[in-house]
């Protein structure tokens, strides 16, 4: 009988153990998903800050007017007492003549010089002088990245390196480009006008864009980098929209720099252009083309590096000391292309780079960067001196550069991905 007993009383402990067990494992699940919602609800609180207006976009953005102190920018502890450069003091000499890119966006087709913001928020609302436009961040777009801490954030590594002997690292990588550029030279700043497309994206997170690079540093832990472009993102903006993008990082995107307005560092000044709002009209194939002006440039006196958005659209400005090597000079420029390749169940993605089309295909169905220049040491824009390409795998994307009176220096450059070259 007391073996019998002593029998029940096992049963009855492992069933309190189990329960218990259970019990502390959903306790913990659960205290687990609380804990990330209030790390989320606390980030979107340092993110989205207080707004005078707030403009619904037609494509689901909600864009919020920022009084111009209270941006992110000055959440930064070198910051807290800075003064707003509210222009630059010097603007680089010679610009390249862009009658027919006379506002922030141009059609090739069109003869119209009325300014033009292709952006689709402007359909519903403009945000008033002293402020600066947002796009207001979502919880889903917190939740779709890998953690808090990185969302906002490039993977590492994602630099084309042009003259690597070892192409198969950068596959590694899972980033592959299509890229003109420039080295061996101190530069100060560089310009292009971007063809602007809605490239197809095969996973969520993939990506597909179109950018300027500014380097200075090795391509180890020290790397600086500004960016500007325009990018199709659905893992960082939640849809397929083709946006406008800046960047930043002077560690190789480890723990420093972030997308648009995603951390403190670039101090915005313009109250008619949102970082990461969509891009309207893009280009069709066989039909009218559109293009962005971009240029970046090292402000001599206050040593800030400045960005334009078409023919007057002064954006704003990186303070020189978020960055070690830039704060004196780039020591390479890139322009082109970059996609993410998941290869997912081992074949190489399909995600379109540029139009989708290979350069040889050329105008109204490749992809192009034109009017390619660069700013040298006396603050003037100047064609770019032994010109250089690169790409990983050609089959998959390519790049051909060339050169004429209109265009200047130029390049078509893209691809589809996955064809039957590039399996």
């Amino acid at each position: 009988m007391g073996a019998v007993h002593r029998e029940k009383l096992a049963r009855v402990f492992l069933v309190c153990l189990c329960l218990c067990g259970f019990f502390s494992l959903s306790y913990a699940a659960r205290s687990g998903v609380s804990k990330q919602k209030f790390e989320v609800k606390k980030h979107l609180n340092r993110l989205n800050k207080p707004a005078v207006k707030s403009i619904q976009s037609p494509d689901g953005d909600i864009i919020d007017c920022v009084p111009i102190t209270k941006q992110p920018a000055f959440d930064h502890p070198f910051l807290k007492d800075h003064k707003i450069q509210m222009k630059p003091n010097y603007h680089p000499e010679g610009l390249f003549d862009d009658n027919k890119v006379s506002s922030s966006s141009s059609s090739t087709k069109s003869k119209d010089k009325e300014p033009h913001i292709p952006q689709l928020w402007h359909r519903y609302g403009k945000c008033p002088e002293g402020t600066i436009p947002m796009r207001r961040t979502k919880e889903d777009d917190v939740l779709r990245a890998s953690s808090v801490k990185r969302y906002g954030k490039k993977k590492h590594r994602t630099v084309p390196l042009p003259k690597s002997a070892e192409p198969d690292l950068i596959n590694q990588s899972g980033h592959q480009h299509a890229i003109a550029y420039v080295e061996g030279d101190k530069y100060y700043g560089a310009k292009a006008t971007i063809n602007v497309w809605e490239p197809k994206i095969q996973q969520q997170n993939e990506f597909s864009l179109s950018q300027i690079w500014l380097l200075g540093g090795s391509f180890g832990q020290d790397l600086n980098s500004i960016e500007a472009g325009w990018q199709v993102s659905p893992d960082l903006y939640g849809d397929n929209n083709t946006r406008l993008f800046t960047y930043w990082t002077s560690d190789a995107y480890q723990a420093t720099g972030c997308y648009n307005l995603l951390c403190s560092g670039f101090i915005q000044i313009n109250s008619d252009i949102a970082m990461g709002a969509s891009i309207s009209p893009v280009s069709g194939y066989r039909n009218s083309q559109y293009d962005i002006s971009i240029l970046i440039w090292k402000d001599p006196k206050e040593g800030h590096w400045w960005m334009q958005f078409g023919n007057g659209y002064v954006l704003g400005y990186w303070p020189s000391f978020l960055f070690s090597y830039l704060t004196e000079s780039a020591s390479m420029i890139e322009w082109g292309g970059e996609v993410v390749n998941s290869q997912a169940d081992g074949h190489h993605t399909s995600t379109q780079m540029g139009s989708g089309r290979f350069p040889e295909e050329g105008f109204s169905k490749a992809s192009y960067f034109r009017n390619i220049q660069v700013v040298d040491s006396s603050n003037n824009l100047k064609a770019p001196k032994g010109l250089g390409t690169f790409t990983e795998q050609s089959n998959c994307y390519d790049v051909q550069p060339g050169s004429n009176d209109d265009w200047g220096h130029f390049f078509y450059y893209g691809g589809p991905g996955k064809n039957e070259n590039c399996p």
